[in-house]
């Protein structure tokens, strides 16, 4: 009978240190250190909010920068993260990637002897990135400037602006987050 006592009494004490002042402390620091990423890193045009910097969005119009695959449907829905699970030996995911490769061709006028970064075909694990690499931005350059009708040197000023290092230089490679990178083309007008 001691040894249940004991137990229900460690259980209701661990359940009040790890189930509700832990998380409330950790909460409130982060309120208080890093109130806008630790309230989802929401971007906001005055009242109204845009999206996040930590979840990608689907954009699909010419004169934007289209972000990376995602796997889950409806795309980039944050309740239901999740890569394809497909391995790279599956005929399924070669069968999307061949078909993304043509979209990314097409939508972008590049030949067949130009690589397309891996980054414009294949998903995250998450469903979710919002960021694509340097590289896949500059590829949709050409695009957005001809539907924008302006320079293409503008657009690639602002992926450079935009473009964030590899951590510490040596952790990942130069990325840039969509959402920023479209945010920012807002601010130059679409000539028509």
């Amino acid at each position: 009978m001691m040894q249940l006592k004991r137990s229900i009494l460690v259980f209701a004490g661990l359940s009040i240190i790890c189930g509700l002042i832990y998380p409330m402390t950790i909460t409130v620091v982060s309120q208080v250190i890093f109130p806008q990423k630790s309230n989802a890193s929401v971007i906001k045009k005055g009242d109204v909010i845009i999206g996040s910097e930590i979840i990608g969005q689907l954009f699909t119009r010419p004169e934007y920068f289209h972000s990376r695959p995602s796997a889950i449907d409806p795309p980039y829905d944050a309740s239901n993260s999740s890569g394809s699970n497909l391995a790279p030996s599956s005929a399924k995911l070669w069968q999307q990637v061949k078909a993304r490769v043509e979209q990314v061709r097409k939508e972008n006028s590049l030949p067949s002897n130009i690589p397309i970064p891996a980054d414009l075909v294949l998903a995250s694990a998450s469903g979710l990135d919002p960021d694509i690499s340097a590289e896949a931005a500059l590829i949709q350059a050409p695009r957005i400037a001809r539907e924008r009708k302006i320079p293409e040197s503008v657009v690639e000023k602002i992926i450079h602006q935009n473009t964030e290092n590899p951590f510490l230089g040596i952790w990942g490679m130069p990325h840039v987050n969509v959402l920023r990178l479209n945010i920012a083309l807002e601010s130059i007008a679409v000539q028509r």
